[in-house]
Formats: structure tokens, C-alpha cells, sequence
């Protein structure tokens, strides 16, 4: 094995796409299985999504911040809503001069014709979603009081140079794994 590789022993690469869903939950909770077996101590992870459902993006975010395994994160194009909260597990996290990222609040339709005891339901569910996204944003993000502004009534954008300003990202950089490892898509 050349020196190059041993440089990378107990690292490897990953691409994650798609809606934040039970689907993906499943797909990385397979992925985790392998990568312990496999003794990888270090994944980095191209993260590729316009979010999904909020409690599958906070399971993922739990789960992957608290194992041994130390999680890069990157993001090339677009990482929107609940997936900015899967993008925070990272120990570092990086982005393409030309990613974006997309906060927002949550949101639901309302059933038609719902009486108001079932609105009172969605209303304080949605609330209890954003209390919990906004925690996590806050343990990682240093947003000014012009992006919470922004956030409490529309979706707040990010070009790459402004989440590194915030704290989102450690450092612009794209997600480029040494000549000669594999990526596995998850």
C-alpha cells in the first residue's frame, strides 16, 4: 500500500441524495452498519437534498452526531430546509464556492374542512418542529438578527461565503476524495 493510502486508512467517502424520509433514515442507518463493521473512523459525506420530513432529518442528525465516527459534511449544490439540520452532524462541514443553503420554517396544509380542534393539533405540532430545528440551528449557527428576521417569516438563503460568515461551514471546499477511493452513494 503506498504512503498516500495510508494516509486515508480509516476514512471513506459518500454521496447521500433525496428527501429527508424514513427511506433515507433506513439507507443510512444500513450505511452506519457497514461503516462500523468496516472500522471507518472518519465518512465524509456529500449531502444532496431540498429536505423532507422534520423528525427523520432530527433522528439522522441525533443518531450520526453522537456515534464514534467522526462525520464530514460537505454540500455542492443545494442543502434546503430539514437537510441543513442532517448537514449540521458534521464535525467539519464544507461547501462548493457555488452551494446554497435553505432555512425555513416548518409548514402543513391543513386538512379541508378541518375543525379548529385539529388545526390547534398542526399549529402546536409545527410549533414544537420549529422549537427543535431552531435549537439545533443556535448550537451550531451564529445567524445575525437580520437572518432571524428573515427566517421568522420566509425562507432564508445562503450562498456558500455566507454560511461560512456564519459559522454553517468551516471553509469552502469541494467534496473531492483522493484519487483512487471509492464514493458509495447511500
Amino acid at each position: 500500500m503506498s504512503q498516500e493510502n495510508d494516509t486515508f486508512d480509516g476514512q471513506a467517502w459518500f454521496t447521500l441524495s433525496g428527501d429527508v424520509n424514513s427511506d433515507m433514515v433506513r439507507r443510512v442507518f444500513d450505511a452506519v452498519a457497514d461503516m462500523t463493521e468496516d472500522r471507518i473512523s472518519t465518512a465524509h459525506i456529500l449531502i444532496q437534498s431540498n429536505g423532507g420530513y422534520v423528525s427523520d432529518g432530527i433522528c439522522l442528525y441525533n443518531y450520526l452526531s453522537k456515534l464514534p465516527i467522526k462525520f464530514v459534511t460537505y454540500n455542492a449544490g443545494a442543502v434546503a430546509s430539514i437537510a441543513v439540520i442532517l448537514f449540521l452532524c458534521g464535525e467539519r462541514r464544507y461547501a462548493s464556492d457555488t452551494a446554497r443553503f435553505m432555512i425555513h420554517k416548518s409548514h402543513a396544509s391543513a386538512p379541508h374542512g378541518a375543525r379548529p380542534d385539529a388545526l390547534r393539533i398542526i399549529v402546536e405540532g409545527l410549533q414544537a418542529d420549529d422549537a427543535r430545528t431552531e435549537q439545533i440551528l443556535r448550537e451550531h449557527v451564529q445567524l445575525t438578527e437580520e437572518h432571524w428576521n428573515i427566517h421568522a417569516y420566509s425562507d432564508l438563503h445562503l450562498k456558500a461565503t455566507e454560511a461560512l460568515g456564519v459559522g454553517m461551514v468551516q471553509e469552502i471546499r469541494d467534496f473531492s476524495p483522493p484519487k483512487g477511493r471509492r464514493v458509495t452513494n447511500i
